[in-house]
């Protein structure tokens, strides 16, 4: 039920006729980083979701406090 390598071959024979020989190289390696990201989400475990999520928040609350003193210099000099 498989596909054989002749079936194979002319779907090569195909895409090489309806693409092009420039466009192949482009075509392959699109495909290739979209089943690499796939495959990244699909293996990610939810747990290092939200330790992720966590990581990501942390940095900005620490920012928002740090402008926060910053205006509140700027206003005992003024």
């Amino acid at each position: 039920m498989g596909l054989g390598t002749t079936e194979l071959i002319l779907i090569l024979v195909i895409v090489l006729v309806f693409f092009g020989a420039r466009k192949l190289p482009e075509i392959g390696s699109g495909l290739a980083k979209g089943i690499k990201s796939f495959r990244k989400v699909i293996s990610d475990d939810p747990a290092g979701e939200d330790a992720q999520a966590k990581e990501e928040t942390q940095p900005k609350e620490d920012t928002q406090a740090k402008e926060t003193s910053a205006s509140r210099d700027d206003n005992k000099t003024a």
